[in-house]
């Protein structure tokens, strides 16, 4: 069984939204750190945001104050809300999930995260 499987994704203009969803097929996979990630063509992964087993969550600044992380343990799912949404933003997204409870280890970094979903692709037109 694929343990995260991302949804949500589609095209939007510039200056839209959209929400992710990453539902896990337990909760063990999003009860410790999780993670979004992102890759746009020809480029390398690129972290987005991270969230502690205590909501205590750190942002890369190219995505502060327009995305927000948050989990809904009863759902199981784990959620990047999008807003106001600039052509660099469009991506292949990922999340990624790991055991450990904090994420202070490794936060940026692709190789510490265990469980990844397949991705699901976010297009932005200007």
């Amino acid at each position: 069984q694929v343990p995260l499987v991302e949804s949500g994704g589609g095209s939007v203009q510039a200056g839209g939204s959209l929400r992710l969803s990453c539902r896990a097929s337990a909760s063990t996979y999003i009860r410790g750190c999780v993670a979004w990630f992102r890759q746009g063509p020809g480029k390398e992964r690129e972290w987005v945001v991270s969230s502690d087993s205590n909501d205590r969550t750190t942002y890369a600044d190219s995505v502060k104050g327009r995305f927000t992380i948050y989990r809904d343990s009863a759902e199981n799912t784990l959620y990047l809300q999008m807003k106001n949404l600039k052509p660099e933003d469009s991506a292949m997204y990922y999340c990624a999930t790991r055991p450990l409870r904090d994420c202070l280890s490794g936060l940026g970094q692709a190789s510490s995260y265990v469980f990844w979903g397949q991705g699901t692709q976010v297009t932005v037109s200007s």
